[in-house]
């Protein structure tokens, strides 16, 4: 029997990690322009360019910030 893929949790909705994923690929599987959200990784922020060299491991929270703008 094959074990169940680990997973992370991405703004609260809970996502298979499969091994070698890293901050910046789930970003763009999940649809995400990794240009225009800002980055926390287990409430520490990740740096655009950090993101592509930040592994995640199963049980890891992702959270995405995106910049409003308005007066």
């Amino acid at each position: 029997m094959t074990a169940p893929l680990p997973t992370v949790r991405l703004n609260g909705r809970e996502l298979p990690c499969p091994p070698g994923t890293t901050l910046h690929s789930l970003l763009e599987r999940e649809g995400l322009r990794p240009e225009r959200v800002a980055t926390a990784l287990n409430a520490r922020f990740v740096p655009r360019a950090a993101r592509a060299d930040t592994p995640l491991q199963a049980g890891d929270e992702v959270s995405t910030f995106e910049a409003i703008v308005g007066g």
